[in-house]
C-alpha cells in the first residue's frame, strides 16, 4: 500500500514537472540550432548521427535534444567512466562519445539484441570511437557485475520495468558527485519513486526529449 501511494505521487509530480516543461519548450522552439563540429573528431561522430538518422539506420533511439544533453552532463562532469545499459544501435552513445573523446573517458555498453550490437559497432568504428566504447552484448541484469567501481555516469535506455535493478545494481557503484540518467522516464515509475525517495539523491527531470531523468549521487 505504501509502494503504491509512493508511486502514485512521483507520477503526480511528474506530470506536473512535465506541464511545466512543456510550456517552456514551446516558448523556446526555434533558438536551438543544430550542434556544430569544433574538431575533425567531433565533426566526425557528428557526421555519423547525422547520417545514421538520415538513412534511418537508428532504432527507438534518443532524440537529438536528449542526446545533446547527455553530451552536456557527460562532459561538465569530466566524465572518465561512464555505462550505458541498452546500447541499441549505438545512437546515445555516439553523443556520449562527443564528450568522452574530450575528457579522456570511455563508454561500456550494454545490448541484449546481437544485431543492435553489431550495427552500433559499425556505428561506433565509423565515428573513429571504438577505441573508446566497449559494447557487451546479453542480458545487461547479469553481466552488470563486471563494472567496477568508481563510475561517474551511468545512462538506462532499456526495458523499463528493469530499471528499478539496473539502478540497485549502479548505485554503488557510481562515485559521489557522479550522475545517473534514465531514459522515458514517465514509463518507469517505481524507478522515479526510488530516486525521488532517497536522500543521499537529488534528481531533476527533463522533458525536452522523450523524458530524461537525471540524478546527481550526493557527495
Amino acid at each position: 500500500m505504501k509502494l503504491a501511494v509512493l508511486v502514485v505521487t512521483a507520477l503526480l509530480l511528474l506530470a506536473v514537472v512535465v506541464s511545466s516543461q512543456r510550456r517552456g519548450t514551446e516558448r523556446a522552439q526555434g533558438m536551438e540550432k543544430p550542434p556544430m563540429g569544433r574538431t575533425d573528431a567531433e565533426k566526425r561522430i557528428l557526421g555519423v548521427i547525422d547520417d545514421a538518422r538520415r538513412a534511418g539506420r537508428v532504432h527507438l533511439e534518443v532524440p537529438d535534444a536528449d542526446g545533446r544533453m547527455l553530451r552536456v552532463l557527460a562532459e561538465s562532469i569530466n566524465a572518465k567512466e561512464a555505462v550505458e545499459i541498452g546500447t541499441s544501435t549505438g545512437y546515445s552513445g555516439l553523443w556520449l562519445s562527443l564528450a568522452l573523446q574530450t575528457t579522456g573517458g570511455k563508454l561500456t555498453t550494454f545490448e541484449i539484441d546481437a544485431g543492435r550490437a553489431a550495427q552500433a559497432r559499425k556505428h561506433f568504428q565509423q565515428a573513429g570511437v571504438d577505441g573508446i566504447v566497449t559494447v557487451i552484448e546479453g542480458d545487461a541484469h547479469k553481466n552488470l557485475q563486471q563494472v567496477k567501481a568508481p563510475v561517474d555516469l551511468v545512462f538506462i535506455d532499456a526495458e523499463k520495468e528493469g530499471y528499478p535493478d539496473y539502478l540497485k545494481q549502479m548505485l554503488p557503484k557510481v562515485r559521489p558527485g557522479g550522475l545517473i540518467l534514465a531514459h522515458n522516464i514517465d514509463m518507469a515509475p517505481e524507478y522515479v519513486t526510488a530516486v525521488t525517495t532517497n536522500p543521499e539523491l537529488e534528481t531533476v527531470f527533463y522533458m525536452e526529449g522523450r523524458g530524461l531523468g537525471i540524478t546527481l549521487k550526493k557527495r
